[in-house]
């Protein structure tokens, strides 16, 4: 079906004066993939969300409206569901995309500790001023010495830092979107070429999508194994660093 948004993309192109060359050094969008798009050939573009990211990005890069651009395509080229298999006017269904409640704070116990707290100060207040003096002549006291100076030469333990850590590395040039564990993003459906990096981030878990097999992924200072693939692919990672693959409606999509 024609869906004139290639040629709405390379009128505007045109009219700014710009060649294809310039846009792909702006958006990273390879040539071949622009020239496709203009020339609607979809056959040539890996489908689904990407070609719609591709469109969204070239749109805003000449001043378009780039999310308009990217639902004619899905309606006109994808139909009403879209090669993703997701419908387009589906809501985010519960799951690894869905957003998170925000868990509320529980005051309770704060008020409980404050309170002992001060009744302990009270107590402390009301003793009688000679049992500080028997104390420090308890703590200077031969027999104490040593156990001072050890308690003083303990050395602090540095608190463990929360979540786990990731870092990407692009092998090849590879689509990316990650979601932290409250599902914000931290590479908002971007293109890496070889050898970019993107982290390192920390969270109590992700989600993630790749183009294809192309990156290195770290987690917690560990290689993860991604297979070598020209598909799609994408994983959850947990507070342990354990990684579960995910299912094409499973994905996170940055859309």
């Amino acid at each position: 079906m024609d869906s004139q948004v290639g040629t709405i993309l390379r009128q505007a192109r045109n009219r700014r004066k710009v060649e294809l060359s310039e846009v792909e050094a702006a958006t990273r969008i390879r040539l071949r993939y622009l020239r496709a798009i203009e020339d609607e050939d979809w056959d040539v573009l890996p489908g689904g969300v990407y070609t719609r990211g591709f469109i969204r990005t070239y749109g805003n890069f000449l001043g378009l409206d780039g999310e308009r651009l990217a639902q004619d395509y899905r309606t006109s080229v994808e139909g009403e569901t879209g090669t993703d298999g997701v419908p387009a006017s589906a809501a985010p269904s519960p799951g690894l995309g869905a957003p998170r409640s925000p868990r509320r704070p529980r005051f309770g116990w704060l008020i409980v500790a404050t309170g002992v707290v001060l009744l302990g100060a009270a107590v402390v207040a009301l003793l009688p001023s000679g049992s500080d003096d028997g104390e420090r002549r308890h703590a200077h006291s031969p027999g104490n010495a040593q156990s001072v100076t050890q308690q003083k030469s303990k050395p602090e333990t540095q608190p463990r830092q929360s979540g786990v850590s990731l870092q990407l590395t692009a092998s090849a040039e590879v689509w990316v979107c990650l979601l932290d564990g409250r599902d914000q993003p931290l590479v908002d459906g971007q293109i890496l070429e070889a050898g970019a990096e993107a982290g390192p981030f920390r969270s109590g878990s992700f989600t993630v999508s790749f183009g294809n097999g192309g990156v290195l992924m770290m987690v917690d200072g560990s290689e993860a194994e991604i297979p070598a693939t020209s598909s799609p692919v994408g994983y959850s990672i947990d507070l342990d660093g354990n990684l579960t693959e995910l299912s094409e409606t499973e994905r996170p999509t940055c859309a």
